[in-house]
């Protein structure tokens, strides 16, 4: 018979996203959980194993709502709009009153070490966001929608550097307004849609010179 459990997993995970997004991995102790979860180290040991682990399960969770953040901006008809509906709508998630400000897992990464598990975990969730917009903006190369001679890498991570300055900015105090600001500012060097060229007609004496050649 499995041991019993002292605590409800949900809740627990609740209070456990709470901490990490308030006072970072490294800044929250294994003490803290416990006590904020009111319950013993065996049996926090018995539920999640180790703060690591329970951390990358709080993670998960959220990098599944920004994954419904990011597919409803892929969705829309052109690049700019991409970009325009993932960064506003990140600014409202980085600026939420249910929460610490900032980014779950941008506040968790940047004061880990270099050669830290999770924060090398943490970059390669960052590099698949950067693989997705990419992958979007590459198809609208050449369009009306965009410039032949845009490069899809850089205008992905021009948005992902955006995205992690609002992060930064946020958990320093920025409020969404600033955010906005800041956005708006950014997305006003994207490169400007390609115009297509006109079609091209014959004037009328054109028009009437070349018919009366073909009648010679």
């Amino acid at each position: 018979m499995g041991r019993p459990r002292e605590f409800d997993i949900d809740t627990a995970i609740k209070t456990a996203t709470e901490l990490f997004w308030r006072k970072g991995y490294e800044g929250t102790s294994l003490s803290d959980l416990t006590g904020a979860m009111r319950i013993t180290a065996p049996s926090f040991y018995f539920a999640f194993g180790n703060k690591e682990k329970l951390f990358r399960v709080v993670i998960e969770r959220y990098y599944e709502k920004q994954l419904e953040l990011l597919e409803s901006a892929l969705r829309e008809p052109t690049v700019r709009g991409v970009a325009e509906k993932f960064l506003y709508g990140y600014a409202d998630v980085l600026t939420g009153p249910s929460h610490a400000p900032g980014c779950l897992a941008l506040n968790s990464s940047l004061p880990s070490a270099e050669d830290d598990t999770v924060r090398a975990w943490l970059a390669k969730l960052r590099g698949e966001l950067i693989v997705r917009l990419r992958k979007r903006i590459a198809k609208a190369r050449g369009t009306t929608d965009l410039p032949v001679n845009a490069d899809p890498d850089v205008l992905a991570r021009y948005i992902a550097v955006i995205a992690w300055g609002l992060a930064v900015e946020a958990q320093s105090g920025a409020k969404r307004k600033d955010l906005y600001s800041a956005i708006a500012a950014g997305l006003a060097a994207w490169p400007a849609a390609a115009v297509p060229a006109p079609e091209r007609r014959l004037l009328p004496t054109t028009r009437k010179s070349a018919s009366a050649h073909r009648r010679q």
